[in-house]
């Protein structure tokens, strides 16, 4: 079944059944693991797996103790029954809802819905169907979400914000507060500038646990379709993020900021307000921008961000400063 799912063909034995995943180098009997990396080829004679998944391409040297399932992409291909196998442990089958709930007499539920006990759903909310919410989610008037979307425990989604379809918000994320707008007074003091828009989030993103997405002042933040966001990601009012996109953690993006599509930020990476970073840049984990990035497929890093290579020479000489800091004061001496 696994092979017939997978479009792949088996070398071995067809009838062998496994109940769990292990790393190929902690692969055990029942187990079912894959090999994608070169480096690791040297565990497929070693595994007591009972089934690796590996590339057509790959030839197996030595006798294997598993079954073998050959498909085109060993990485995708476990990628995909990973997939299937967290439909299942994540209440995607379910529906209905459990007690005590609160759903608005005006709010609109679609079909095949789940709702986890201690959620609250607002007036006029909208829930398209198959739309898994589970517990202690709180979901604002007005809120719209589409279909077979997952919105896990603990999630906010602040009034008016749109949510698309096949999105999955992870435990704890906070769509919608206010942006960080405050004006200074005379007297030193900050009056609050009332945050009005919202946050549209379109078709297919992922959003990490306590990943925090600030709705507009006036307007919209808009994270389009298949951006990934990792865990404990802050993105502020009016910021654009192109499609595709991937963040790692901790990542700041100030206010009004645009990403372009097919971006790759690192861990830690800083942009400063009202910046327009251009499709397919890569800026490398702890990066600081100060500055817009017009060059489209650019590769970045630093703080300020430089480009990639200039950046690395600079680590260089930065690492030979001791050095060169003594030869000066021995020439000063030699000198006096």
């Amino acid at each position: 079944m696994i092979a017939e799912i997978l479009k792949g063909t088996v070398d071995g034995d067809p009838s062998v059944s496994v109940s769990t995943f292990a790393k190929i180098e902690e692969g055990h009997a029942g187990a079912l693991s894959f090999l994608a990396n070169p480096k690791y080829e040297k565990y497929l004679y070693e595994t007591d797996a009972s089934i690796v998944i590996i590339s057509k391409t790959l030839a197996v040297e030595r006798p294997v103790k598993c079954t073998l399932i050959r498909v085109d992409d060993a990485y995708q291909s476990f990628a995909q029954l990973l997939e299937v196998y967290a439909s299942t442990m994540s209440g995607q089958a379910k529906s209905g809802r459990e007690e005590p709930v609160v759903v608005a007499e005006t709010a609109d539920i679609g079909e095949n819905v789940f709702i986890g006990a201690f959620t609250y759903i607002a007036a006029n909310a909208k829930i398209g169907s198959n739309t898994k919410i589970h517990q202690q989610v709180f979901i604002g008037e007005n809120v719209t979400i589409g279909d077979n979307t997952v919105i896990h425990p603990g999630v906010k989604i602040e009034r008016d914000c749109k949510i698309g379809n096949h999105c999955v918000i992870h435990a704890g994320a906070v769509i919608g507060a206010d942006g960080f707008g405050f004006a200074p007074q005379a007297d030193t003091d900050f009056k609050k500038v009332p945050q009005i828009g919202n946050v549209i989030i379109e078709d297919r993103v992922e959003i990490g646990a306590n990943t925090c997405i600030d709705r507009a002042t006036m307007g919209s933040t808009i994270i389009r379709s298949g951006v990934k966001l990792d865990n404990l990601i802050q993105i502020a009012h009016n910021v654009e993020i192109g499609e595709n996109t991937v963040i790692a953690a901790q990542v700041g993006i100030s206010g009004s900021s645009r990403t372009g599509k097919n971006c790759m930020l690192g861990g830690q990476v800083g942009l400063a307000g009202h910046l327009t970073i251009a499709d397919g840049v890569k800026i490398g984990a702890q990066s600081g921008l100060n500055s817009s990035i017009k060059e489209p497929g650019k590769t970045i890093m630093g703080t300020p961000a430089t480009d990639y290579q200039d950046c690395m020479k600079s680590y260089v000489l930065v690492r030979r400063l001791p050095d060169l800091k003594k030869k000066v004061d021995e020439l000063e001496r030699k000198l006096k």
